[in-house]
C-alpha cells in the first residue's frame, strides 16, 4: 500500500483553494483590526477638536476648577471628575467582594443544579438596560436609602465628613454609587467564577488532601493564584462604572451648578452625567467645555483598560516563569 508523507502538499485545486482561505482570513483579520484602530483614533479626534477651544481658552486649569456658570461662560471640571471618582471607586469597594463571593459559591461551593440556575441569572442581571435601572433606583432604591439606610449610617458614622445630613430625596452620590454596583456586581462575579475554574483541580484536591480547611484552600490556592486576573477584573469594573452616563444621571440629583461635596448624600454630578444632560450646549464654549469633559472622560476609560492589560500580561509572564 502506497505512503503518503506526512509533509506532503495537498493536490490539485484542494492546495489553491487552501491558499484562497488563508489570505482571505489574513485580510479579514487585517481589516477588523485596522477598522477598530480607526474608530478609535476617529472618535479621539473628533473629542478633541471639538473640546480645542475649550482647552485653548482654559487650558490645563479646567481640571481644577470648581465652577460651571454657563450664563457666564466659565467652566471647569473638578466637581466632575471628583463625582466620577467617588462613585466609580464606591461601586468597585462594594462590588469587588459580592462578585468574588457569588464567583466562588458558584465555582466552589454550590451543587451544579443550583450553579446551573444561579450562574445565568446573575449574568442577567446585566442585560438590563441602564435606563430602567436608573428607573428603579429613583422608585424603589432611593426610598429605601433616605427613610431607612442614610439614618442609620448618619446616626452611627455621622462624624465623618462622608456620612452628613440624609438626602431629602434619596438622590445623591451615595445612591448613585449603589447602582453602580449593582451594574459591576455581574461583570465581576461572571469573570471570577470563569477564574475560580481555571485553577487546576488538582491543586485544590492537593491543598485539602494535606489537611487544610476549605477557606485555607481558597486563600492559599484558588485566590492566590488568580490574583492578577481579579486585578484585572478590578480594572475592568471600574471602567465600566466610569462611562455609565443614563442610570447615574438619574439617580444622582446633579443640578445646573458644580460643587464638591465631601457629603457622599448630597447631590454630585459626573463628567458622563454632565455631558448627559447639557450637551450640546447654549454656547459654543460650553459645548466645547463639554467635549473637553468628553475627553477627559475618554484619556480616563483608555488609561484604565491599558492598566487592566499590563496586570493581565504581568500575571501571564509570571505564571510561565518570567521575571
Amino acid at each position: 500500500m502506497p505512503s503518503i508523507g506526512v509533509g506532503a502538499p495537498l493536490a490539485g485545486h484542494r492546495g489553491r483553494a487552501d491558499r484562497i482561505g488563508d489570505t482571505a482570513l489574513f485580510t479579514l483579520t487585517v481589516i477588523a483590526s485596522l477598522t477598530v484602530i480607526a474608530a478609535i483614533v476617529a472618535i479621539a479626534y473628533k473629542v478633541v477638536s471639538g473640546a480645542e477651544p475649550s482647552i485653548s481658552h482654559f487650558g490645563i486649569g479646567f481640571l481644577g476648577r470648581d465652577v460651571w456658570t454657563p450664563n457666564f461662560d466659565i467652566y471647569g471640571a473638578a466637581a466632575f471628575i471628583y463625582g466620577t471618582a467617588v462613585t466609580s471607586v464606591m461601586a468597585l469597594a462594594l462590588a469587588m467582594p459580592i462578585g468574588i463571593a457569588i464567583g466562588l459559591f458558584l465555582s466552589l461551593l454550590a451543587p451544579r443544579r443550583l450553579a446551573a440556575v444561579l450562574g445565568p441569572l446573575v449574568e442577567l442581571l446585566a442585560a438590563i438596560p441602564s435606563v430602567v435601572l436608573g428607573l428603579w433606583g429613583i422608585i424603589v432604591l432611593a426610598p429605601f436609602l433616605r427613610d431607612t439606610l442614610e439614618p442609620a449610617l448618619n446616626s452611627v458614622l455621622g462624624w465623618i465628613p462622608i456620612f452628613g445630613a440624609p438626602s431629602p430625596t434619596g438622590l445623591g452620590i451615595f445612591t448613585a454609587g449603589v447602582v453602580l454596583t449593582i451594574m459591576v456586581v455581574p461583570i465581576v462575579a461572571s469573570i471570577s467564577r470563569e477564574l475560580f475554574q481555571s485553577v487546576p483541580g488538582e491543586l485544590k484536591d492537593g491543598a485539602l488532601a494535606l489537611g487544610t480547611t476549605r477557606w485555607e484552600m481558597v486563600r492559599g490556592v484558588v485566590l492566590a493564584s488568580t490574583r492578577p486576573g481579579l486585578a484585572a477584573t478590578a480594572i475592568l469594573g471600574l471602567s465600566r462604572a466610569l462611562g455609565e452616563a443614563i442610570a447615574v444621571t438619574q439617580v444622582i440629583g446633579g443640578g445646573s451648578q458644580s460643587v464638591i461635596n465631601s457629603n457622599f448624600f448630597a447631590n454630585g454630578d459626573t463628567l458622563a452625567s454632565r455631558i448627559a444632560t447639557q450637551f450640546p450646549g447654549t454656547t459654543k464654549l460650553q459645548t466645547a467645555s463639554l467635549f473637553y469633559l468628553a475627553a477627559i472622560l475618554l484619556v480616563i476609560g483608555l488609561l484604565v483598560n491599558l492598566v487592566a492589560q499590563l496586570i493581565l500580561r504581568r500575571g501571564t509572564l509570571n505564571r510561565g516563569g518570567v521575571r
